[in-house]
């Protein structure tokens, strides 16, 4: 079955035909599929995720959650649309057909300072909302898409504390972007806001003077606003706010049965569109329950006993961001003492893990697959004493840990090694969550890749780690060392792009970033980086284009490299056995294949009047990888060569001959401090707006936006979107 078909039989022979046609999302059998919805993409989205359904029961079963639709066009509503010889596909996957020249420099759009010290901060995100998926709006329709920012620094006359940004593409008219709404709420946001079903109203928590509040928003559009002088929502009880004109907030203090307040500044609002309800953690150790939230001509409330729910009377630990999953109706968050709590959504029954993570706690949120019923955590130090491949003395182990949603006390489940954390009393790097690749989202039995950023007593290091029918691998593989020192990673994200053509290959890229010292030559000033990497599969009997690359693994030395496109054709059947060393192709059906090496191993720059020898691998002046091909030692001339351009041909330098094996695997963008998560937009559709599928993040401390200087609020794309 080629890599297409594969694809539509997803789509078309399972319960998924359905979907197609509108029968199972809409519940309107006689109606065809609406083209677009309503989209909110903020942090929840990738912490609750759908595998395939194995049956339509089950498909049945996962739709009656909204998140469930909103994921599938996320992922492919393209698939539907955009296929034919016209659907040049806007954004990432306008690259999947056709051959294009990467720079090694991701392209920034756009980037607004926040303010001084203005940041979402690590491991939050911003949030994008999209009021139909199939269509890029811009400020002059009725309602454009935005994104929203919070800011970091506490609320002021002068300093925003949340901000929304319109006219956000590159193909819309007068200022790109415009700065939509700006509010001083009152107090810091630390954590990431999320949406209302219908984008109208957000949820957040903010602190003041230590003491954590839930606030509810309701928007409305402002020409005069801006970060520096923001606009103030009138603040009314929660009984008058579902009648209050916009802009208007209500807030509700985050405190105990007695009435004592605790704060928040590390558990963001999970919300639950079909029960309107949303769940937060404080920083002793408390779930909240809040129903109803946001529906119209409803007073929004806290629920009372048994809530708020105190997880571990004898620990006030911080609790991380909860997550809901309505299939076992259980709440799974976990705190900073490392342990991961189930949460009866009904009863507020609690059940408590073993101890996962022995260095800083968990810092972000657990990841559901709600699908497969597993739930994973992503832990900075298991407290092991014995990493296998540590050094002397022994370190602990950085983990990834798979337990089940129906998990007993004590469990403490499957881990997956993914480096060394650190040798004790060293405090480790903060572990962020990781992100599956489409395979995993593909499959009916959780079968794929996880990648994350691992190896926290150390230099951060991106690894893959195999699940196969469920069971997670037990060591995870390098892909690429992100920097020469120990400095903490973001989330990753994952993004899929569909092929632009029926039978055409699709592409998938991970996001991630380093708060300093990256290896990204392009990031070498300010050392913080936001690097994108390839990590598309092979696909069989599927159509590639010269210079498309893939991200395969080797079967003796088990390791990660990246194959590039030599010659254009259709993939064989079955996968080839792909060999280790760089420089050898492979013939695969009517494809021809250049090993570009393992992407772990940096490229350094051409130099002249320097002795190369085969399979020494150099960047050329283009962005693209060459390969010795001499047998004996070589010398580079003065001056450097014309370099072929193409991926599978030759340039000769002076005793040297290269071949060239493909544009660099990843681009990066510098990123003073860091990066926030990153969202990524790649819904929209053919004949939409130029850059309408884009990346969203901020910078972790200040630097040059422009507008200003201070923590910049970012969009980016990569440099074939330009």
């Amino acid at each position: 079955m080629n890599g297409n078909a594969a694809r539509f039989f997803w789509l078309g022979g399972s319960f998924v035909g359905l979907v197609a046609l509108g029968c199972v999302l809409t519940g309107e059998a006689a109606k065809p599929a609406r083209r677009g919805i309503a989209l909110p993409t903020d942090w929840s989205h990738s912490h609750l995720i759908f595998s395939q359904p194995r049956s339509a029961e089950q498909a049945m079963r996962l739709q009656e959650d909204p998140r469930f639709e909103q994921q599938w066009y996320r992922r492919y509503q393209p698939l539907l649309e955009a296929h034919g010889p016209e659907a040049g596909i806007t954004g990432l996957s306008a690259e999947s057909g056709k051959s294009t020249r990467r720079t090694g420099q991701m392209h920034r759009d756009w980037s607004k300072d926040l303010g001084s010290g203005g940041s979402v901060g690590a491991g939050n995100y911003p949030a994008k909302f999209s009021f139909d998926s199939s269509v890029a709006s811009c400020a002059g329709a009725a309602q454009p898409d935005f994104v929203v920012y919070s800011t970091g620094p506490a609320g002021s006359g002068t300093q925003a504390s949340i901000v929304a940004y319109d006219n956000l593409y590159a193909g819309c008219t007068g200022t790109v972007p415009s700065v939509y709404w700006a509010y001083n709420t009152g107090g810091q946001i630390l954590t990431s806001p999320v949406f209302s079903r219908d984008g109208t109203q957000l949820a957040f928590t903010q602190t003041v003077g230590g003491i954590g509040s839930l606030v509810l928003l309701k928007w409305a559009a402002s020409a005069s606003e801006t970060v520096a002088s923001p606009g103030i929502p009138l603040s009314v009880i929660p009984a008058l706010y579902s009648a209050c004109p916009a802009p208007c907030m209500t807030s509700f203090i985050l405190q105990d049965t007695h009435g004592v307040p605790a704060d928040d500044i590390t558990s963001s609002v999970f919300y639950d569109y079909g029960s309107d309800t949303a769940w937060v953690g404080d920083s002793d150790n408390r779930l909240h329950r809040f129903s109803p939230v946001f529906a119209a001509a409803s007073t929004p409330a806290e629920v009372g006993s048994p809530w708020p729910v105190q997880l571990q009377p004898t620990l006030a630990t911080p609790l991380t961001s909860p997550v809901h999953d309505r299939v076992s109706g259980n709440v799974f968050v976990a705190d900073a003492g490392g342990f991961l709590y189930s949460v009866s959504a009904s009863t507020g029954a609690v059940t408590q893990s073993g101890q996962l993570d022995f260095g800083n706690g968990f810092a972000s949120g657990p990841i559901v697959d709600s699908s497969n019923g597993l739930v994973y955590v992503f832990a900075s130090s298991d407290g092991s004493g014995a990493c296998p491949a540590g050094p002397t003395p022994v370190v602990d182990c950085t983990a990834v840990y798979q337990l089940s949603t129906s998990f007993a006390a004590n469990d403490v489940g499957t881990e997956a090694i993914v480096g060394n954390s650190t040798i004790t009393g060293t405090p480790p790097s903060r572990m962020f969550e990781g992100d599956f690749d489409n395979a995993y989202y593909n499959s009916t039995n959780g079968t794929g890749n996880l990648y994350v950023c691992g190896n926290t007593g150390g230099n951060p290091t991106l690894y893959v780690v195999p699940i196969s029918a469920g069971a997670l691998g037990a060591t995870g593989v390098t892909v690429a060392t992100l920097a020469s020192s120990t400095v903490a990673c973001s989330p990753v994200t994952d993004v899929f792009s569909p092929g632009a053509t029926a039978g055409s290959a699709a592409t998938e890229r991970l996001f991630v970033s380093v708060q300093s010292t990256s290896s990204a030559a392009i990031c070498s000033t300010s050392g913080g980086c936001v690097q994108n990497f390839i990590d598309t599969p092979w696909q069989a009997s599927t159509t590639f284009a010269v210079g498309q690359e893939i991200l395969v693994k080797s079967a003796s030395p088990f390791t990660r490299f990246i194959d590039v496109v030599t010659t254009a054709g259709t993939s064989g059947t079955t996968q080839p056995s792909w060999p280790s060393p760089a420089g050898v192709t492979r013939v695969d059906g009517g494809v021809n294949w250049i090993n570009q090496g393992n992407p772990s191993i940096p490229v350094a720059n051409w130099v002249p009047t320097h002795p190369y020898i085969s399979r020494d691998r150099i960047l050329d002046s283009n962005g693209n990888v060459e390969i010795a091909t001499n047998t004996s030692t070589g010398t580079s001339g003065s001056g450097p060569p014309i370099w072929a351009a193409t991926a599978g041909l030759t340039t000769t330098d002076n005793t040297v001959t290269w071949i060239n094996a493909g544009a660099l695997f990843t681009d990066a963008f510098a990123s003073t401090g860091g990066a926030s998560g990153i969202i990524i937009d790649n819904t929209v559709l053919p004949g939409t707006l130029a850059g309408a599928s884009q990346v969203y993040f901020s910078t972790l401390s200040n630097q040059a936006c422009d507008d200003g200087t201070g923590g910049c609020a970012v969009q980016a794309s990569q440099s074939a979107l330009k």
